[in-house]
């Protein structure tokens, strides 16, 4: 049994996607959710400075934290630096993201799968080993969606519209008909925050798969076969009336590299109320490495 917190990490508020998930799987777990804001976005900057940037944090959630387990809730971080925090923290529980195109290839009917991510997800080689493994079972629709992630941060309802209609349009025709797209992966952390303006491009029968879900289940086996769930973390359906809204207050800090007002306005519109703590602590916590 463990009380140390868990680390969540993203360039900004996208990993709250993630963030909710965990909450809901992990109801008595403390976090610690880091945005990397001065140095955001990641996806459309190289690997190196990815790269570096990420075990940065990851350093310093260790030292500063004592995290017992890490969740890199970036899809580009994952891509281009996962590898080397399993170097780097050998003995530490960690877990990635990356577009589910394992998930929808078994969902999917029509075999047409649109993939919406950041271009420097596409560009990597773990994605495209990933994507060259599955390619004899469905076809895959590509679709970098620069300045996507950098609108969701910026709350720009004008820009968030265009770029999902821009980006949808550039997929395919999306369907349920032999030759459309019936499945759209989700391959950034941020775009589930946009799915309803997806949807008044895709329709209402297409499938949508992101990430969250399957990264909370994992933490949970990690920290389970580590022995390190804090006392009594079972799954909240489990153990409290679905309206009890106090089981999380104050187990959930947030850092930001940026000015903290950005990741507390973005907190108040994405973390969800049943998990968001009571109190949100923000502040700039590391200096640029």
């Amino acid at each position: 049994m463990s009380d140390r917190p868990v680390g969540v990490f993203d360039s900004g508020i996208g990993g709250f996607s993630v963030l909710n998930a965990l909450q809901a799987e992990l109801p008595n777990e403390r976090f610690v959710y880091f945005a990397d804001t001065a140095h955001a976005p990641y996806g459309e900057r190289g690997d190196d400075y990815v790269a570096t940037r990420t075990r940065a944090v990851t350093r310093h959630l260790v030292d500063a934290h004592d995290i017992k387990a890490m969740v890199v809730a970036c899809n580009t971080a994952t891509a281009a630096a996962i590898h080397l925090l399993r170097v780097d923290h050998a003995a530490l529980p960690l877990v990635g993201v990356e577009p589910a195109l394992k998930p929808a290839v078994a969902i999917s009917r029509t075999r047409r799968i649109a993939v919406l991510a950041t271009r420097g997800t596409l560009a990597s080689a773990k994605f495209n080993a990933l994507l060259a493994s599955l390619a004899a079972q469905a076809d895959f629709s590509l679709v970098p969606c620069d300045g996507l992630a950098a609108a969701i941060e910026a709350n720009d309802a004008a820009g968030i519209a265009s770029l999902c209609a821009r980006y949808a349009a550039a997929a395919g025709t999306f369907g349920i008909a032999a030759g459309e797209v019936d499945t759209l992966v989700l391959g950034c952390t941020h775009y589930p925050f946009v799915a309803e303006q997806l949807r008044a491009s895709t329709g209402a029968e297409v499938h949508y798969i992101d990430t969250g879900a399957p990264v909370a289940q994992q933490t949970r086996r990690l920290l389970a076969a580590s022995q390190q769930l804090a006392v009594s973390a079972t799954r909240q359906e489990d153990t409290a009336d679905a309206t009890d809204t106090t089981r999380d207050t104050r187990t959930t800090l947030l850092l930001a590299s940026g000015h903290p007002s950005q990741l507390d306005a973005a907190a108040s519109r994405w973390l969800l109320r049943s998990a968001a703590p009571a109190a949100v602590f923000s502040a700039a916590a590391m200096a640029a490495a």
